[in-house]
């Protein structure tokens, strides 16, 4: 077995299933022992961002390594932004790098590529990744490479991967897999009485769910957790989707003020707030009508639980989930008066103009009928609108906010088996990584895109609506369709939303493109509260009344 054999089983054997790459100089070889091999599918795409973001996708949903394989400097430099977002998220994605081999290092030249120094590259992976190995050494290469997929996995973080292109036949031994680190039970059963006390000494507890719970793959325990204690549960915003088929008592998304003020009182007002895998972010918490204290929370995640001043550094998310599922019992609390959350449906068909609502409305009619189409969306006034649609797998960049994110990871998606995803993106993120829909013909993908074309980055706009700045030309982007493999059509009223809605689910086998025209200025409710939320908080002055903002 050679090293580059060696590699693509280590990252079968720790559960990633294909890899999503861009050849160059520094990494054919690897690619051609991967090709050949036929162990691990490999899926080329146009641009690095946007294999950073489909394996990213692909790791979310799927619950296993991400992998992304690029060339040395212009490929992994240009990735940078896709592997910080998924550090931000807690995304477990590995980076496969070529880089230069021994006698290239020796040769006294500056190589192509290179920036600083040879090892410039390895410097700026450190800061994005939680583990990094540079394969120079075939006999210590699997301890090296069984340690980082280890903490790819336990951290739920990316790793980086360095591959000498000189090193990628040189014999290597199979790479084990490490068993888990074993929890210290005497913590463990202190930290589980100490969190039952506090549970069961609330009047008015609550469960907050974040991303963490399925990136261990417990959102099903979690889930029992909650109708065992018998308390109620919201997802965090980045945790939208969360839950999605569970039987438990959801109440919804907290969104602080832009969100339902009744959701937001009970999270706000809950003396015991058992925060599982809750990334304490801006994005989560930053429109609180009134501050969360987090001293008065249980907060699970980052592979420690803490509780007021009391903290167990090595109890694990997963194992306090297990232990509160084997100790813990229904408590007799008092459930805020909170009905489940009510989603839009039936969308006039008529010659009205388009809103962000509208979509929110047809696509919740489709899902009625297709309730298992997986979801990404870019940040913006899309990714406010999918809180409007049925609670549904969701994957997009809720805290680290990175535009162009989308349309990639819906291809991510469908590579990994997730079906036929449907994609929600704006005109600016289109403009960016759209064009990676001319690489599923290749593939036989056919996802449903919807594009919010309002031409502006209305996001920004609607904190800067005096500003000429967020304008964006009408690129007309359904008539590009046919020429990269799929079908287009814009549409300005309900009617042809509806219609168009139909035709793109009857057919199968190219992707559709739905170019939404929304009039400029026009807003979701939910951003323009989280707007005003914001401007309230930063200068309560210049704050409006959420009647007078467009939606």
């Amino acid at each position: 077995m050679n090293l580059s054999q060696a590699l693509l089983h280590a990252l079968h054997d720790h559960g990633a299933r294909e890899l999503f790459g861009i050849p160059g100089d520094f990494i054919l070889a690897f690619f051609r022992q991967a090709e050949a091999s036929a162990l691990l599918p490999i899926y080329t795409l146009s641009h690095e961002p946007a294999v950073g973001f489909a394996a990213d996708a692909a790791a979310r949903y799927h619950r296993r390594p991400g992998v992304a394989v690029v060339t040395y400097g212009a490929g992994a430099l240009n990735m940078v932004n896709a592997v910080a977002s998924s550090y931000a998220e807690k995304v477990p994605l590995v980076v496969i790098s070529g880089a230069p081999g021994a006698a290239e290092r020796r040769s006294g030249y500056l190589l192509h590529h290179q920036v600083r120094t040879l090892d410039s590259q390895l410097a700026i992976y450190r800061e994005i990744t939680c583990d990094q190995v540079v394969l120079d050494d075939p006999a210590r290469a699997p301890a090296d490479l069984a340690r980082a997929l280890a903490n790819c996995l336990a951290q739920s973080r990316p790793v980086y991967i360095e591959l000498p292109r000189d090193m990628v036949l040189a014999p290597c031994a199979r790479v084990p897999r490490l068993a888990a680190p074993r929890t210290d039970t005497r913590a463990l059963d202190a930290c589980v009485d100490a969190v039952l006390a506090r549970l069961r000494n609330a009047r008015a507890p609550l469960m907050l769910v974040g991303v963490e719970i399925r990136r261990y793959g417990i959102e099903d325990k979690v889930a029992r957790l909650a109708r065992l204690l018998d308390i109620p549960v919201a997802t965090s915003f980045m945790g939208r989707g969360l839950l999605a088929e569970a039987d438990c008592k959801l109440l919804g998304t907290y969104l602080g003020v832009a969100g339902p003020a009744e959701l937001a009182d009970a999270v706000e007002q809950a003396d015991a707030l058992l925060m599982l895998g809750v990334i304490v972010s801006d994005t989560n918490f930053g429109v609180s009508a009134s501050k969360i204290d987090l001293h008065r929370s249980i907060q699970a995640s980052d592979g420690a639980v803490t509780m007021g001043y009391q903290s167990w550094p090595a109890v694990t998310l997963a194992a306090l989930v297990d232990a509160l599922l084997e100790r813990g019992r229904r408590l007799d609390v008092r459930a805020p008066a909170l009905q489940a959350p009510q989603y839009a449906h039936t969308l006039p068909r008529d010659a009205a103009p388009i809103g962000p609502q509208d979509v929110a409305r047809a696509i919740n009619d489709l899902l009625s009928q297709h309730p298992n189409l997986p979801l990404a969306a870019d940040i913006g006034d899309c990714l406010f609108t999918a809180l409007d649609i049925v609670h549904t797998d969701l994957v997009a960049p809720g805290y680290y906010a990175s535009m162009g994110y989308a349309v990639p990871a819906g291809l991510g998606l469908q590579a990994g088996g997730a079906g036929r995803p449907l994609i929600l993106v704006g005109d600016g993120a289109f403009q960016m990584t759209g064009w990676e829909l001319g690489n599923c013909q290749r593939y036989g993908w056919d996802p449903l895109v919807i594009v919010f074309n309002n031409q502006s980055w209305e996001m920004l706009r609607a904190f800067e609506p005096e500003a000429r700045f967020t304008e964006l030309s009408d690129w007309h982007f359904a008539d590009m369709a046919p020429a990269l493999g799929g079908h287009g059509c814009r549409v300005h009223t309900r009617a042809e939303l509806g219609a168009a809605l139909d035709r793109a689910m009857a057919r199968r086998g190219r992707f559709e493109l739905i170019e939404v025209m929304i009039p400029r200025g026009t807003v979701s409710a939910t951003l323009a509260r989280f707007v005003n939320g914001v401007r309230r908080l930063q200068h309560p002055a210049a704050a409006v009344a959420p009647a007078e903002a467009a939606c």
